[in-house]
């Protein structure tokens, strides 16, 4: 069969840098044209030409993102479907997380005007957590993919294409209409051995020549997260994290490299060093393999010590990322983080040592955080000096603690329709009331601290002294790849 899987249009429809490329649809591709099939991923928010870089202001544009996902005549609507008219799928699979929504519910809808019949399937983080709402209130979507959908997916294309819709109901993972019922099927099982996957398939992409070397190194060596911090929706994936073998990601390495001249790679574990001796192991046969790439990863400021950085650092390792979100022990502990401020000082103070580049992300706006509590936060990022800050203000997801905490205390809808996914800031989907956002702040003190805030990280991080340090660490991949240093020059202007 002809599949097209479809990555929604968001940062492009504000005009913003979107790095990467679709991971979690390239693995679909990769499983679906191992069965035979016929396939494209169109990543519909490939951005040529981005002039925004300044994500703390993404709010600002999100009126405009849901002005042009309601209107049937934007350009990037006319794109979509001239690539349906193209391609002539027949079968269409779409990713859905919750702040883009709007978008894929629109392609959903688009497709079904456009190829008259098509079957249409949902999958993604959203989905997994809102299935029943999304088939309640999304009448052009036919299929919905709960969980990793590699396995669903091959399974459900092949009863669609042998035309046996009465074996619907022994897929596991599956949601779907049947007649004027909604069926979920039982959950399908973790897939234990990932090995077994085919590597993602990213020269199924449409538009390859939008993206450089260092978005295609994007790369996830396992799948799960041991922690249960109560902001975060990972824990849908289970508390047991599943790894890759290291042969089988160095063959993804090497293959990236050689085919898209990738020198700068990116593992998007949740927290790539939870197994340290795996790290080890890992750092030790890529120096050995002398592979000479350069790479920044994902973990907490529990897992790192001095000697394992130390080894990273000579295994290419050239930025870490992990969670400090707030300078309160009282909120740390309420949102479950599992740390402390003591060990994020010890964190930073190692990160020091060893010359390492380290992003600290900050969060305010949690439930029964307060004014005090959030300036206390911005208090401890100056007191550890990160060498850049991300910062966002709390949204709450469905499937996270929080999000049920916020229920119970009136902050949060539990349900949403069709309607208000196009008519309500994305930010706030789930908000019950926009005057009402905190128990502990009134809107006036949320938007001043907020405002704050974003002034004062953004001059942080403007620091020529961390700016230097952020190009050095990247001199190698510039040298290699030149449009990685123009593209990023043009993102600092836009940043700036």
């Amino acid at each position: 069969m002809r599949i097209l899987l479809i990555d929604p249009p968001f940062y492009r429809f504000m005009g913003y840098y979107n790095r990467y490329f679709p991971l979690g649809l390239a693995m679909i591709a990769g499983a679906l044209r191992k069965k035979g099939h016929e396939v494209e991923i169109y990543d519909a928010d490939a951005n040529v030409n981005p002039n925004k870089m300044d994500f703390s202001r993404l709010e600002d544009s999100y009126i405009g993102y849901l002005n042009r996902v309601k209107d049937n005549n934007d350009e990037i609507w006319i794109e979509l479907k001239q690539k349906l008219k193209e391609f002539k799928p027949d079968v269409i699979g779409v990713g859905v997380w919750t702040t883009y929504a709007a978008s894929a519910f629109k392609i959903a809808e688009i497709c079904k005007s456009t190829l008259n019949g098509v079957p249409v399937i949902f999958g993604g983080p959203h989905i997994t957590i809102k299935y029943d709402e999304t088939l309640k209130i999304c009448k052009n979507a036919d299929f919905l993919i709960r969980g990793e959908g590699e396995n669903t997916i091959v399974e459900l294309i092949s009863l669609l294409s042998e035309k046996k819709s009465d074996e619907l109901e022994s897929i596991k993972g599956l949601s779907f209409r049947k007649d004027r019922d909604i069926v979920h099927n039982q959950n399908r099982p973790f897939i234990e051995d990932l090995d077994n996957l085919p590597l993602p398939a990213r020269e199924l992409l449409v538009n390859k020549g939008s993206y450089d070397s260092e978005d295609m190194g994007l790369i996830m060596t396992g799948r799960g997260c041991p922690y249960l911090c109560a902001y975060c929706a990972t824990a849908i994936w289970g508390r047991k994290v599943r790894n890759r073998s290291l042969e089988h990601i160095f063959k993804e390495v090497e293959i990236v490299k050689s085919s898209y001249h990738t020198v700068q790679f990116t593992f998007k574990d949740d927290s790539f060093t939870v197994n340290k001796n795996r790290v080890t192991e890992f750092c030790n046969e890529l120096i050995k393999r002398k592979l000479n790439i350069k790479w920044d990863c994902n973990t907490r400021v529990d897992l790192v010590d001095k000697a394992l950085l130390c080894l990273m650092k000579k295994a290419g390792c050239i930025g870490v990322k992990v969670g400090i979100e707030t300078g309160s022990e009282r909120v740390l502990s309420y949102i479950e983080k599992g740390t402390t401020l003591d060990k994020a000082r010890k964190a930073a103070k190692i990160f020091k040592e060893t010359g390492m580049f380290w992003t600290a992300y900050l969060m305010m706006g949690v439930p029964s955080e307060t004014k005090e509590e959030v300036l206390q936060s911005i208090n401890f990022m100056k007191e550890l000096k990160p060498d850049y800050i991300s910062f966002s203000v709390y949204e709450p997801f469905p499937g996270t603690k929080l999000f049920d905490i916020g229920v119970e205390k009136g902050l949060v809808c539990k349900e949403r329709n069709y309607e208000d996914y196009f008519n309500i800031n994305p930010k706030y989907y789930y908000v019950k009331d926009i005057e009402r956002k905190s128990d502990a702040m009134n809107i006036g003190e949320m938007a001043e601290l907020e405002e704050l805030i974003k002034n004062e990280i953004h001059i942080y991080n403007k620091s020529f002294g961390r700016l230097y340090k952020r190009a050095i660490s990247k001199s190698m991949v510039y040298f290699k790849d030149p449009k990685v240093f123009v593209r990023d020059i043009k993102k600092f202007l836009a940043w700036l």
